[in-house]
C-alpha cells in the first residue's frame, strides 16, 4: 500500500509502528510525497522525521535543495526491523537509524539520527544506558581542542556550558561509564549523516522524548547492518539495501555473506544484483526479484 501525501510542512516527533509477529520483520506503509513549492529535502526530512541521507537515496534523481514542484518522493517510511532482539534500544549505522523497544509494549519507535564520520566511527557494542543528564555540559578532548587551535589559531574552551553552543543540545544519554553518548545536537543538518565524534546524535524533539520515557539500565546494541533481510509469512521474501559504512576506502567488507547467500539461494544473478545494489542502494523495501525476471 503506498499513501500520497500533499499537505504543509511542520516538525513530526518519532515515528510509532505496531510491531509485527514474530514471524515477521516488515514495519510501516510506503509513502509518497508530492513536493510543493519552497520544499528542500532538509525541511523535508525534518517533518517527516527520516534520515536526510535517507530521503536522498531513495530520490536519487532529485535535487535535494531545489526539487522542483509537483515532484513525487518516496518517502522511506517503511522498513524491515534489524536482526536483533526486540529489546531496549537498537541503533543500526549502516541506515541511520534508531529503534525503540518500549517493554510490555507491542510498539516500536523510530528515529533517524547522525553518527560517527570516517576515522571517528561510532563503536558497534551490547550496552546500556548509565547515565542521564539534562542541560550536560561538554568538555571538547584533547585532540579536537589541538585541531581546534591549528584551525583557528586560538584555544578551545576547556569546558562548553549548557545552551546553544553546546553539540550535545539540552539532553545525553550516556552508553555505560563510557565517553559515547545518544544526544541533541545544536546543528540540525547532522541528523541522517555520518558527522560526530562517534557520538550519537538525535533531532532536539526525539531525544528529549527519548530522554523521558528511557530508564536507566535500558540495553543498547549498535549494529551495521546493511542488509535486511525478511521471510514474510506471505510467502514474499523482502529486501532492504543500504550503503556500508567505510573506513578505509582501500578496503571493503564482504556483506554479502552465507546468511544473505542463504537467502538469496545461492543464486549467482541475484547476489550480483545485490552486490551492485550495496554501491548505490534506495534504502527502500523491495520484493527479491525472482531470477526470470533479471534476464
Amino acid at each position: 500500500m503506498t499513501l500520497l501525501y500533499v499537505g504543509t510542512l511542520s516538525v513530526s516527533v518519532a515515528s510509532v509502528y505496531q510491531l509485527p509477529n514474530e514471524n515477521s520483520r516488515l514495519i510501516g506503509e510506503q509513502l509518497t510525497y508530492q513536493v510543493e513549492q519552497g520544499d528542500y529535502f532538509q525541511a523535508l526530512s525534518e517533518y517527516h522525521n527520516v534520515g536526510f541521507l535517507a530521503l536522498i537515496a531513495a530520490n536519487p534523481e532529485v535535487d535535494p535543495f531545489l526539487p522542483e514542484k509537483g515532484t513525487l518522493l518516496e518517502i522511506p517510511k517503511q522498513m524491515l526491523l534489524p536482526y536483533a532482539e526486540r529489546k531496549g534500544i537498537v541503533i543500526n549505522l549502516a541506515e541511520l537509524r534508531l529503534y525503540y523497544f518500549p517493554p510490555n509494549e507491542s510498539l516500536v519507535y523510530v528515529f533517524p539520527v547522525g553518527i560517527g564520520r570516517q576515522g571517528l566511527s561510532t563503536p558497534r557494542v551490547i550496552s546500556y544506558i548509565g547515565d542521564k543528564r539534562k542541560d550536560p555540559t561538554w568538555t571538547p578532548p584533547q585532540e579536537m581542542r589541538e585541531r581546534y587551535k591549528k584551525e583557528h589559531g586560538k584555544e578551545m574552551a576547556k569546558v562548553i556550558p549548557a545552551g546553544p553552543d553546546n553539540p550535545f543540545g539540552k539532553y545525553a544519554l550516556r552508553l555505560a561509564s563510557s565517553e559515547y553518548l545518544i544526544h541533541g545536537t545544536n546543528k540540525r543538518m547532522g541528523i541522517g549523516l555520518r558527522a560526530s565524534s562517534g557520538c550519537i546524535r538525535m533531532y532536539a524533539e526525539d531525544i528529549e522524548w527519548l530522554y523521558h520515557n528511557v530508564n536507566l539500565g535500558t540495553q543498547v546494541r549498535i549494529v551495521e547492518q546493511p542488509i535486511k533481510m525478511s521471510y514474510e509469512p506471505d510467502g514474499k521474501k523482502l529486501i532492504e539495501v543500504h550503503k556500508p559504512l567505510t573506513e578505509d576506502e582501500n578496503k571493503e567488507k564482504n556483506f554479502i555473506t552465507p546468511a544473505v547467500t542463504q537467502f538469496l539461494n545461492n543464486d549467482e544473478k541475484l547476489i550480483k544484483l545485490i552486490s551492485q545494489q550495496l554501491q548505490h542502494p534506495n534504502g527502500l523495501v523491495s520484493v527479491l526479484p525472482r531470477t526470470e525476471s533479471l534476464r
